[in-house]
């Protein structure tokens, strides 16, 4: 009697042979194994000595949209054109080392633990950025910045919000680049292959290797794609914001503040699906606790912002910074000048009157007072 194959009832291995056709012995689970999501061989590329690493290429390209999108979006709402280029000058460096700060701060271990390397610290390259760590420190470069500029920082946020979490989703590419921030091991059809990489000298370095094989997988390999999944929700939330921000004309950082409360409402759940290893508080990842205490913070100013009325007029408020600008420097090229004589002096004498008297005399109103400046400093 003729065997069938379990994978395809229909075919039997008389079948198969009479045809030419190989007997399929694959298991379904082995089958949806061929449909997973392979990873990149490798995820830096030699240009001569200079290496290009993905994550790096990528991390810039997300810096460069955040700025453009930005840009036009604070044009659009009356601002100047350059403004948005001008804070980025403060705000990305100060972004950069926030979000380092925070990485090594709660991954201590990798850098200062028994096998840690301090020297690692430097290496922003081989990936690394707390986002809670870059958002509030880059808030602090963009404070400075709108200062120096006379512009409120909250009317810039909500300029910046979309184009800064689609920078994030840009980002987690270069994590897929890495083999990084995946989670437990899955048969789902979208499940992501992990492969063993081996550098020149023949050691696994998952960073700077290169996959021999693609079958040449870690164990548990397929894993959740966690990376993809906050790439998705990341867009999903840029796509809520600037639908919002048409809808209800958001202003005073509220749009900043959707954008913050959407991306920590999926960071909460995607973070509790990660394995790689992370500091933990009552058993639970620290990053989860942020987001929680994060999205709280933003619903309470989302909610309370509504009372500071509609958006802003950007264009307004530049005009009056100006004025007040002028205003100020009138006052102080007049501080050094003598005071210009009353108009009573300047004006031709005229006759008096008769009950006044004509003899001369000291005047009743006493000593004049100097005349008081009509501008006044902010």
């Amino acid at each position: 009697m003729s065997g069938v194959d379990p994978a395809c009832p229909g075919l039997t291995e008389e079948t198969a042979a009479r045809y030419g056709e190989p007997v399929i012995s694959a298991t379904l689970s082995q089958q949806i194994v061929l449909a997973s999501i392979p990873s990149p061989d490798r995820g830096v590329w030699q240009l001569g000595p200079i290496p290009l690493r993905a994550y790096a290429l990528l991390i810039i390209v997300g810096i460069v949209l955040a700025i453009w999108w930005g840009e036009r979006r604070w044009v659009a709402r009356g601002g100047e054109r350059g403004t948005i280029t001008d804070i980025a000058v403060f705000a990305v460096p100060f972004g950069l080392i926030g979000g380092r700060l925070y990485h090594v701060l709660t991954d201590a271990d990798k850098y200062f633990g028994p096998e840690g390397d301090p020297a690692g610290i430097l290496r922003i390259w081989d990936g690394g950025l707390g986002i809670w760590g870059a958002i509030a420190l880059g808030g602090v470069g963009a404070w400075i910045a709108c200062r120096r500029r006379g512009i409120p920082l909250p009317a810039v946020a909500d300029a910046i919000a979309p184009g800064i979490v689609v920078a994030q989703a840009i980002g987690r590419l270069g994590n897929y680049f890495n083999q990084e921030l995946y989670g437990a091991p899955t048969d789902l059809p979208w499940g992501l292959e992990i492969y063993v990489r081996v550098n020149d000298a023949g050691q696994v370095d998952n960073l700077n290797g290169v996959a021999i094989s693609a079958q040449d997988q870690i164990a548990g390999s397929p894993f959740h794609p966690t990376f993809l999944y906050e790439l998705l929700w990341n867009l999903a939330v840029a796509a809520l914001v600037v639908w919002a921000d048409r809808r209800f004309r958001l202003g005073h950082g509220r749009a900043f503040a959707l954008y913050v409360a959407g991306y920590t409402l999926g960071r909460a759940w995607i973070e509790m699906m990660r394995t790689d290893e992370a500091t933990e508080i009552f058993g639970t990842r620290i990053n989860v606790w942020v987001a929680i205490l994060v999205f709280i913070g933003a619903v309470i100013y989302l909610v309370l912002a509504r009372r500071r009325g509609p958006r802003e007029d950007i264009a307004a408020l530049l005009a009056a910074g100006g004025t007040a600008s002028s205003a100020a420097g009138s006052s102080e090229l007049g501080a050094g000048e003598p005071e210009p004589d009353s108009p009573e002096s300047d004006s031709p004498e005229r006759e008096p009157s008769e009950t006044e008297s004509s003899e001369p005399g000291p005047s009743k109103s006493g000593p004049s007072e100097p005349r008081r400046s009509d501008t006044t400093e902010n």
